[in-house]
């Protein structure tokens, strides 16, 4: 590593930046003041749970295809991905349902968000966000249920007025890009308008992403993996499968992609403000690279079609915000409405039916929160209520005739619903200067109902609900010993209700292994202890490490299932074997985290990241791996920056991870993984920014400079090649 790091030395080159200030020299402070995700405001000196932020002028500077992207190259987190249109963050060893996604407020995890390997983030256009944080550790308490890893909150750009615009009426950027490695081009503009106590803020985002190259040199002494070799096409109904002219080309991974959004911004008094928030985002069929990719018992592709239909995401949100509501009191309502719909459609080599299978979920929300400050500290009170409905539906059609017939649904076709209704309470206060602590608690109660019309499979059952009392608390504690150094402890719970996903979905996870609805699974919960120190020196140096403990309890795992005393069953032509999600035993997740920034010279920094995770779960079957826990990775930086210039040379790494340490439940996808289990990979990248002419920013580098092949941990499709990129970006 340190050989590799002394490369990136050499590599750098000066460029210019434009005339936004970067952060990254003014990151090294604890004074930076958290709001939105702690829905109160405290300055992270005194914080005892771990929040990293990344700003909009980083996610500008990266710039990446996907605010997955921007997660993973932040070295604090990993990304999967089973297609180039994923991006699954793993925070702790907890993934898709047990990571909370926020946006402006509003949870994005609904009643079908699966446990497997989810691609939602990406419906957030990383063009139009303000700023990510990404809260480590439980987050029940804030936000309830999902949050055992933790949560990330995105936090969308707001429209000004004049009063913040330097009186300029209208404003706003435009901001394209095109990159090699996927022959990828976007588009963006954002415009605001501005006056008195009007405000709005439109903006639009469209993506076109070709077909993925995989890099061309072997990593190290590991063989070639991964390499599209033969594809399928499709002749008048008759399917055949070709050879590759690229074997680096990963034919159908490409798609497109289009956002929009509309703030309304209504200042009725200085103290009072009504708002209006409209996002949108569809997708192309996005093809589901890793199942492209299956090989059947005879040696042919197993797929000749596997797309997501065109994933939709409609979020409409009213906002009120009242400073003074009475005595040192301030008040945020929200009211949301949110519309997603996604589809599967596949066909198998030498078929001809095609299947499609559509959710299409509603979700209405309420949230309420009030901050009043008391004595020396700060009191957050609130609710929170969503109800979640969803309609699962599916045909199947003849690709020569056109004909169509009923079809087996996803997840059951009658009504399904889930509520939750919660309260929560927390108070931040100080011992005396150097001590302060935080306590809170949330309790609730949720209902989830489901109903099978039709039953394909001839289930013992057909309705299922259930009803959980749900509850969590936080303990933190921090002591700035002195000037110089923090400590940090914190203590907190977290749960996971049970969602249709988990309980009565019917699904065939991969070729051979058909999941069946179990009404028997219990919520799961957990509670984490964490440790932190931090030693720092004003602005030129920082070093925060963060030890973690979890106990999990009740997790709900894939395992094998009897299901009407049988142990297989015959589903679309092909015997399976037969699993349900089950509540098993008890797991067990310890790492830490380290993260040092030092200003060596006026203008140049150095950050590193180190992360490193270990998880087991015990149940009647013994000790084993639990999974979605990455290998050790991070990333090592060195950035220039001055008022008109910036420069970063980084290196990405990523551990190896052994057959052993895999996780039997299958989730972990070693199927997609080479023979002794996922190598470890690093790659060397260089950023640069260029400012030519006033109000105009050029963006260029290269990713991956060495085009080393490799896949990250658990994803199906191999990770982009050598990238050049150019971008601008046009302020006005």
């Amino acid at each position: 590593m340190r050989k590799g790091f002394f490369k990136i030395l050499i590599c750098i080159s000066i460029s210019g930046y434009a005339q936004v200030k970067t952060d990254s020299i003014q990151s090294i402070k604890l004074d930076e003041i958290i709001l939105n995700p702690l829905r109160h405001e405290q300055p992270k000196r005194k914080l005892a749970q771990q929040i990293e932020s990344i700003s909009k002028t980083s996610i500008e500077f990266q710039n990446v295809p996907t605010i997955a992207d921007v997660l993973a190259n932040s070295g604090k987190l990993t990304v999967q991905k089973s297609q180039q249109g994923g991006g699954s963050p793993v925070i702790r060893g907890f993934e898709a349902s047990r990571v909370l996604l926020v946006v402006d407020g509003v949870r994005m995890n609904n009643l079908i968000y699966r446990s497997g390997h989810l691609q939602n983030s990406i419906t957030v256009d990383r063009n139009m966000l303000e700023k990510v944080d990404v809260l480590f550790g439980p987050s029940s308490t804030l936000y309830g249920s999902d949050a055992l890893g933790g949560a990330v909150y995105f936090q969308t750009k707001a429209a000004r007025l004049l009063s913040q615009t330097d009186h300029k009426k209208i404003s706003g950027s435009a901001i394209s890009n095109y990159s090699s490695v996927n022959e990828s081009k976007s588009v963006h503009v954002d415009v605001n308008v501005a006056g008195k106590k009007w405000a709005g803020l439109s903006s639009a985002s469209m993506n076109d992403w070709g077909d993925l190259k995989m890099g061309r040199q072997r990593n190290g002494s590991n063989a070639y993996f991964g390499e599209r070799l033969f594809y399928v096409v499709t002749n008048n109904g008759l399917d055949q499968q070709v050879a590759n002219n690229d074997k680096y080309l990963q034919k159908f991974s490409g798609y497109k992609q289009y956002d929009f959004m509309q703030k309304v911004l209504f200042q009725a008094s200085s103290s009072l403000s009504h708002g209006l928030n409209l996002q949108y985002s569809t997708t192309s069929d996005i093809p589901r690279y890793d199942r492209l990719t299956d090989v059947s018992a005879n040696g042919d592709l197993r797929s000749a079609e596997w797309n997501y239909g065109p994933q939709k995401r409609f979020l409409a949100v009213y906002k009120m915000a009242k400073d003074q509501l009475f005595r040192q009191t301030k008040m945020n309502i929200h009211l949301s409405y949110q519309n997603i719909e996604e589809s599967r459609i596949n066909r198998n080599f030498g078929s001809q039916n095609r299947n499609s299978r559509t959710e299409k979920v509603s979700v209405l929300g309420f949230s309420a929160d009030f901050n009043s400050k008391i004595n020396r500290g700060i009191l957050t009170y609130g609710v929170d209520v969503y109800r979640d409905d969803l309609n699962s539906s599916a045909f199947q059609e003849n690709i020569i005739t056109g004909a169509t017939s009923d079809l087996d649904t996803r997840y059951p076709d009658g009504q399904n619903s889930s509520l939750r209704a919660e309260g929560f309470v927390s108070y931040a206060a100080s011992f005396n200067p150097e001590l302060s602590y935080s306590l809170s608690a949330r309790a609730g109660y949720s209902i989830l109902k489901s109903e099978m019309d039709t039953n394909f499979l001839n289930l013992p059952f057909t309705a299922i609900e259930q009803r959980n009392t749900t509850y969590s608390g936080a303990f933190g504690l921090v002591n700035n010993a002195t000037k110089n150094i923090k400590l940090s402890f914190n203590l907190a719970s977290a749960y996971r209700v049970p969602n249709i996903d988990d309980l009565s979905k019917i699904f065939e996870s991969t070729p051979g292994i058909l999941i069946v609805p179990n009404e028997q699974i219990k919520p799961e919960k957990s509670v984490t202890a964490d440790l932190g120190i931090t030693i720092w020196n004003q602005r030129r140096f920082q070093f925060e490490n963060v030890f973690y403990i979890t106990k999990l309890y009740d997790p709900i795992r894939l395992d094998t299932f009897g299901f009407n005393g049988q142990n297989t069953i015959e589903y679309e032509g092909q015997t399976s074997v037969v699993y349900a999600n089950q509540n098993q035993g008890k797991g067990h997740i310890t790492g830490f985290m380290s993260v040092i920034k030092a200003e060596i010279f006026k203008s140049v920094l150095f950050e590193g990241t180190f992360n490193f995770t270990q998880g087991s779960i015990r149940n009647a079957d013994g000790r084993a791996p639990l999974d979605h826990i990455a290998p050790l990775y991070g990333k090592v930086s060195l950035t220039y920056q001055s008022k008109k210039v910036m420069v970063e040379g980084y290196l990405l790494y990523n551990g190896k991870k052994d057959l052993k340490d895999y996780s039997p439940s299958g989730e972990d996808n070693l199927q997609y993984a080479p023979a002794n289990g996922a190598p470890s990979w690093q790659t060397y990248n260089l950023k640069t920014a260029l400012s030519i002419i006033k109000n105009t920013t050029i963006f260029s580098g290269v990713e991956n400079i060495l085009d080393i092949q490799y896949r990250t941990f658990s994803s199906g499709i191999n990770a982009p090649g050598r990238n050049f990129y150019v971008g601008a970006k046009y302020v006005f």
